[in-house]
């Protein structure tokens, strides 16, 4: 066998690891809000979500091909799997880190700022950057994915309250935490479509880089059922860490607005995926909306200090995972000779 091949499997070995931590690190993104709510009991929620992120994996074509051949051009063979490796790494590490102390930061950043890194210090001769992709699909939906969703939580739970102003609010409850059952099984499944994608376009980049096959735009079956597998795997690990973070951290959820936060940022996630075809972060989003919904009620609902040191690390992510994988291009480069 060739050392490509062994390069080439290396790397899927590492996107699978970070496969899997994307699961346990972004499960509260699907359930958090459910869970906090009584809508669903823990495991059942972690249930639930791993199998949306499982179908999600399967639909997620577009944005696998923005992440596998639009971000970076890489010179092929063995340097360049070097570089893809390197930027995985980044990408698992700044995970782990952030949660370890109950951080709900974007995996999906930190895979894009470690292969931006590697690549940067691999140098121009070894690969490129292709930055108005970086800005068009990456950093322009960073800043507008948290705005877009902070806002249609609030106006979504303004037109809720309004709608049922005059409810009985135990009947509302209970309504509610069903409707939750359903809107947390839609942000399962955009979350599959967005994140999963995001793994199957780094493996199939490695895929086209190692020369087994002509081009990013071709994701092989056997790249749905394994990405798929490992993020719903990791889901179902839970994040418990980040979890009570978004469900009780932030603010005191009841069913109403954990329905509607779930609700604006699965629509957000859909569209990004399937209009656009951006991979933006769905942590980024939920984390947004909650924070929009928190909003309607007064704006000292919102534990802001949780908020803030949850923006620093959603700034942080991009370079931090960048930093990492320059100092693992270095450390990992003598095993890709």
């Amino acid at each position: 066998m060739s050392p490509e091949f062994f390069a080439v499997l290396a790397v899927i070995i590492a996107a699978m690891a970070f496969d899997y931590t994307n699961g346990f690190h972004d499960a509260a993104n699907a359930i958090a809000t459910s869970i906090s709510t009584r809508a669903l009991t823990p495991r059942v929620a972690l249930a639930m979500a791993a199998v949306g992120n499982f179908v999600g994996a399967h639909l997620g074509g577009k944005v696998a091909e923005t992440v596998g051949g639009g971000l970076v051009t890489l010179k092929l063979g063995i340097p360049g799997l070097a570089i893809v490796f390197a930027g995985v790494l980044g990408a698992i590490t700044w995970n782990l880190i952030t949660w370890y102390f109950g951080l709900p930061s974007s995996s999906s950043h930190a895979l894009f700022g470690g292969l931006v890194g590697a690549t940067l210090v691999a140098g121009p001769s070894l690969g490129q950057v292709e930055w108005p992709t970086i800005v068009k699909k990456i950093l322009v939906p960073m800043v507008a994915s948290p705005l877009v969703g902070f806002l249609l939580g609030f106006i979504v739970m303004v037109a809720v309250m309004w709608i049922f102003r005059r409810g009985n609010p135990g009947r509302l409850n209970r309504g509610f935490r069903i409707a939750q059952t359903i809107s947390a099984g839609l942000m399962s499944l955009g979350h599959g479509i967005q994140d999963a994608a995001k793994t199957m376009g780094i493996v199939v980049l490695a895929l086209f880089v190692g020369g087994f096959q002509d081009s990013t735009s071709h994701i092989p079956w056997w790249v749905y059922l394994t990405t798929a597998t490992m993020l719903a795997a990791g889901t179902y690990s839970g994040g418990w860490r980040i979890i009570r973070t978004l469900g009780r951290k932030i603010i005191d959820l009841g069913p109403a607005e954990g329905f509607a936060a779930e609700t604006v940022a699965s629509s957000v996630l859909f569209f990004n995926a399937y209009v656009l075809g951006a991979p933006i972060s769905t942590t980024h989003t939920i984390t947004s909306a909650i924070m929009g919904v928190g909003a309607t009620k007064r704006l000292n609902a919102v534990r802001w200090n949780v908020a803030g040191n949850i923006v620093i690390a959603w700034v942080t992510t991009f370079p931090a995972a960048g930093l990492i994988a320059c100092l693992a291009y270095f450390a990992s480069r003598p095993f890709f000779t």
